[in-house]
């Protein structure tokens, strides 16, 4: 799986062998970080670097063994694929061994230090946090109630991990070979980007991988008014003639059209909407509310109720989600 081929080679935004030169290169392209020497005499450091509206792609290497620590991100997310070489990442508690194999993804509000070795080169897509956001509303078709947090181990020799290197190549090889411009006004870039970050909220494990189970389209209007009604009130206290009459349709007609366009009823779809939404907060990692305070802010007013139906649906009780 490495990758030797020149990648972005018309894009080099910095070539020195200073390392103060290229930490404040990258840091203005980044964010500002400490960059040191763990071994050798000096680096030989290469980025290629291209900006569209919302991601940018980048192809960097040091040529030495270099201790980095750039804390908190911030504001973006970074997919980082090597294609060459080795690099140890720490990451939101999980330890990476970075490789041809093992690609990393951080977020932005978890600190990350990283080890790249001699030999190390990163094909890397830097995704504006807002922007990923808003993918991920749009894809699941309803708010967010927090920011998305990924795992932060991609593996790259199993299917998702495959197609999001593989669509991430391809994107930078489209630049260069001038298919696409990296700007905020090439369609073509802009559909690229999309794609691009939502396959990676398809693909990778995160904290709301579990929404997207409620994807499926809807055509009906009534269906539609119905779904929109549920993802906004679901906190409240909800029957299934609250949700007919805010569809403008019958109970049995608004029954009868989630079974045969969603495979369940407005009330199952109700409830599944509320347990997602609690998994979600449960997944948090600080300043995570009590279980039973999820449970009421999402609808619940029955704690049994709200573990049994809990661990119907994810197979594990409230209290074991992590």
């Amino acid at each position: 799986m490495t990758t030797h081929q020149p990648l972005l080679q018309a894009h080099t935004v910095l070539r020195t062998t200073e390392l103060d030169e290229a930490r404040a290169a990258v840091a203005e392209k980044y964010c500002d970080h400490r960059l040191t020497l763990a071994s050798g005499l000096k680096a030989d450091v290469v980025h290629n670097h291209v900006r569209g509206a919302d991601l940018s792609l980048n192809v960097l290497q040091y040529g030495a063994d270099v201790a980095i620590n750039p804390g908190e991100l911030q504001d973006f997310y970074l997919l980082q694929l090597p294609l060459a070489g080795h690099a140890e990442v720490h990451h939101r508690g999980e330890a990476v061994d970075a490789s041809p194999r093992f690609g990393t993804l951080l977020n932005p509000d978890r600190p990350t230090t990283m080890r790249w070795r001699d030999g190390c080169r990163k094909l890397m897509v830097q995704v504006d946090a807002a922007f990923l956001g808003r993918v991920a509303c749009e894809e699941i078709g309803g708010e967010i109630p927090g920011p998305v947090r990924f795992d932060p181990k991609v593996a790259l020799t199993r299917p998702g991990g495959r197609r999001l290197r593989a669509l991430s190549l391809a994107a930078v090889r489209a630049v260069d070979a001038g298919d696409v411009t990296p700007s905020a006004q090439d369609l073509t870039m802009l559909a690229l980007e999309r794609t691009l970050v939502a396959t990676m909220l398809e693909t990778q494990p995160s904290n709301v991988s579990h929404l997207f189970g409620h994807r499926r389209a809807v055509s009906a209007r009534h269906l539609r008014r119905a779904v929109a009604f549920i993802r906004e009130s679901f906190h409240e206290t909800l029957s299934l003639d609250d949700i007919a009459a805010a569809s403008g349709v019958h109970p049995r007609t608004l029954q009868a059209g989630f079974r045969a366009q969603l495979g369940v009823t407005p009330i199952q779809y109700l409830r599944d909407i509320r347990l997602d939404m609690a998994r979600f907060h449960l997944l948090r990692r600080h300043n995570r509310a009590s279980v039973s305070d999820i449970a009421y802010d999402c609808g619940y007013s029955h704690l049994g109720r709200f573990s049994r139906d809990f661990r119907a649906r994810f197979g594990h009780a409230p209290r074991d989600t992590r």
